[in-house]
Parts: structure tokens; sequence; C-alpha cells
């Protein structure tokens, strides 16, 4: 469980961080070389989801989509300095739940 933690964060990281530096770059002026970091973060994003655990791609992507909300908030309220207020929280916590429910459900 702590390695499927550990992988999301490190991958969200990397999808977060490389979408915000291609944003940087296109949308402030940014140089083109921060561009180009952004999209090999997020080519590496795509290689680290694999080394999940979970068996189907779907799911893991779906999970990945609830835990990068999670870390975009953060990220915003870290890096981008705009603090998140209480829907912001409120949809971060629905998305955590159903993150688990994606992972975690008995299925046959």
């Amino acid at each position: 469980m702590l390695q499927a933690i550990i992988l999301f964060i490190i991958a969200g990281i990397a999808e977060v961080g490389g979408g915000y530096l291609i944003w940087l770059w296109l949308r402030e002026g940014k140089p083109f070389y921060w561009g180009m970091l952004g999209g090999l973060a997020l080519a590496l994003y795509g290689v680290i989801a694999t080394f999940q655990a979970f068996p189907t791609f779907g799911r893991v992507y779906a999970a990945y989509g609830g835990v990068f909300i999670i870390l975009s908030v953060i990220w915003g309220w870290g890096i981008d300095r705009k603090t998140p207020d209480l829907y912001d929280w409120i949809g971060a916590l629905i998305c955590l739940a159903g993150v688990a429910v994606i992972l975690f459900a008995p299925r046959n």
C-alpha cells in the first residue's frame, strides 16, 4: 500500500508539475525549455504510472485523476500561492473518497 501511495504522489508531481511548466511557458512567457521540461515530466508521469500493482489500466488512471485533483489544489496553494477555499477542500475530499471506492471496493 505504501508503494502505491508513493507512486501516486511521484506521478502526481510529474503530471501537475509538467503541466504547470507548460502553462508557464505558453501563458506567462517563460523560456521554451520550460515547456520542454514540462513535456519530459509529463512523459515521465506516463511511465511512473505503469509501476502500479493494480491490474487494470482504467482503474489506475481513474484513481490518478482523483489524486491529481487533490495534488492540484495543494500545488495551487503551495506553488501558485492561491489559498484553497472550503469548496476546494470539500471537492478534494469527495475525489479522495472516489479514489478509495475505485481502488478498494470488493469485486468478484
